[in-house]
């Protein structure tokens, strides 16, 4: 049997590589070749850009997504003041969000939902952070934008009942079919908040 190997050089490169999400040891493996034989690959800028993206990144204050100062350009906004406050999970989520070029507001990421299972109780989230947001800018909904399994409704529920006392209005995201599906398609629980979020259509 063949002893052959890579150097070890070259194994350690793919070890790193397999460290990262979604890449597998073939993968890792092609990752590291391209790297090494390609004239495109220009590992140098790679590694800087890497560098300067740890040295540089933080989390805004206030909302919870990438910045490179205290705050990100959407909460710096002063156009955004005062209108809606959009919660989320994960910063991850602001962003899909934003593309859809319908919303105007803020955002509030909470750094994940409520898990108690995994010990993720309201200590661990942004939730203190949030409801002092609300008290300090007064938006004029706060929308909630969760997950829809068992932790996202337990937190969307929860946040809910933190936020009324201070009067302001709350809403939740329509949940339904997705684009391009049909009935037949869809499970119990989406259908049923299909009927529930329905809405009316070509009214005049």
């Amino acid at each position: 049997m063949s002893q052959l190997d890579y150097p070890d050089s070259f194994r350690e490169l793919v070890r790193q590589f397999r460290r990262l999400p979604g890449i597998g040891p073939r993968s890792a493996e092609r990752i590291a070749l391209w790297m090494m034989r390609s004239p495109d690959a220009k590992s140098d800028q790679l590694i800087s850009a890497v560098s300067k993206a740890r040295e540089s990144l933080k989390t805004c204050r206030l909302c919870g997504f990438f910045a490179e100062t205290d705050e990100c350009t959407l909460c710096r906004d002063q156009a955004r003041a005062g209108r809606e406050l959009c919660i989320v999970e994960t910063a991850t989520d602001i962003l899909p969000l934003e593309r859809t070029g319908v919303f105007r507001g803020r955002y509030h990421a909470l750094g994940g939902k409520l898990s108690p299972l995994d010990g993720i109780g309201p200590e661990q989230l942004r939730i203190a952070e949030l409801i002092e947001r609300i008290g300090e800018e007064r938006p004029s909904e706060v929308i909630l934008a969760l997950g829809v399994d068992v932790e996202g409704e337990a937190t969307s529920h929860y946040l809910a009942e933190m936020i009324a006392p201070t009067g302001v209005h709350v809403t939740r995201i329509a949940q339904g079919l997705p684009a391009g599906g049909g009935v037949d398609q869809a499970d119990q629980i989406t259908l049923h908040r299909a009927l529930a979020n329905r809405g009316a259509y070509l009214q005049r």
